[in-house]
């Protein structure tokens, strides 16, 4: 296993402000937008898998994910540059499908625009192309819709397929003792970028140095491509792995997919510079940014203790925590359910 980047241990708000901003007050409200999931599922009828859709076709799953770019679009729109959100879209899909077990091999896009523009089109495209190669899958093409009476800018979204042998699919149940390996993001991916934006923005420009490191810019560093973990597929497969969380929207919450459990995390990866920024320039409480954010860790398996050796010596991955009797995420002091 790597070295554990250490960067970001104080993660208190800055100031004395009476009241931090949070992702609801910026406009997303977590709740309602799981309750309107939970509405749309009832309406359509229930599907296998929680990352993805998966179909039974004989003798292996077919499954089906789709995700889009969010409002990390609008800092590129910003600076003019959408170089990195293709590699974005496909990363979003792509890490649902490994959560589920499931090899990517096939991705389309939609791309949504108010005015047609060949060169965001063009950068999009080869944004698009590296995320395909990264993952390995194979991109088919998609749709390009002009709709200046529906949407303003662009909009970015894509569907992957994938497919499993039935019995290498993970069971996606955590059991009580199970070890949490976690492996580390690389930086803010495409989840609670509403939030971010508005503080960010608080007194800086998307253009203004990043004053952490001065070599890039702000939008740089929001800027940062999502990472994609299909090279730990085949790893996760071979040793054990009893179910995965992607952290993205919900942020640690995601692990309680893995069932009704209690999840502590003891010794998660640092956060990046960019969420300590966040959180200084928001005064966002350290609830709300484990709540919004991966802080630092993307993507998380569950095995067995005695396994994780095995996975160690194949991966980067680290012990974050254990997986408990009790309901809820523990971590940094907090009880996230």
């Amino acid at each position: 296993m790597s070295e554990r980047e250490s960067e970001g241990d104080e993660r208190g708000p800055a100031g004395e402000e009476a009241e931090g901003m949070t992702y609801a007050g910026a406009g997303v409200d977590i709740e309602d937008s799981e309750a309107a999931t939970a509405a749309l599922l009832g309406a359509v009828g229930e599907f296998e898998g929680d990352y993805a859709g998966l179909l039974d076709i004989g003798d292996r799953y077919l499954a089906l994910a789709a995700d889009g770019v969010g409002t990390k679009l609008l800092v590129a729109e910003a600076l003019g540059d959408y170089s990195t959100i293709g590699i974005d879209c496909v990363a979003m899909n792509v890490n649902d499908l490994v959560a589920a077990g499931v090899e990517p091999v096939a991705f389309v896009d939609y791309l949504a625009v108010d005015v047609p523009d060949d060169e965001s089109a063009e950068d999009i495209g080869e944004g698009l192309s590296e995320g395909a190669d990264r993952a390995g899958v194979a991109l088919l093409g998609g749709e390009t819709a002009v709709m200046p009476d529906v949407i303003t800018g662009l909009d970015l979204a894509g569907t992957c397929a994938g497919l499993a042998p039935k019995g290498a699919v993970f069971p996606g149940e955590a059991q009580v003792g199970d070890a949490l390996v976690g492996f580390r993001s690389s930086g803010i991916h495409s989840n609670g970028l509403t939030l971010a934006r508005q503080a960010a923005t608080e007194r800086y420009d998307f253009g203004d140095p990043f004053p952490p490191d001065d070599s890039k810019t702000l939008g740089e560093v929001l800027l940062e491509p999502t990472r994609i973990y299909a090279d730990l597929l085949g790893p996760l497969r071979d040793h054990g792995t009893r179910g995965a969380a992607h952290v993205t929207g919900g942020g640690w919450t995601n692990l309680q997919r893995l069932g009704d459990l209690r999840y502590e995390i003891e010794d998660p990866f640092g956060p990046q510079p960019i969420f300590e920024f966040v959180q200084r320039e928001g005064g966002v409480d350290d609830e709300e940014m484990y709540r919004t954010f991966n802080m630092g860790t993307g993507f998380v398996a569950a095995l067995a203790p005695d396994d994780v050796e095995a996975l160690a010596a194949a991966t980067e991955g680290l012990v974050v925590g254990r997986v408990e009797e009790g309901s809820g995420v523990a971590v940094d002091g907090l009880l996230l359910e």
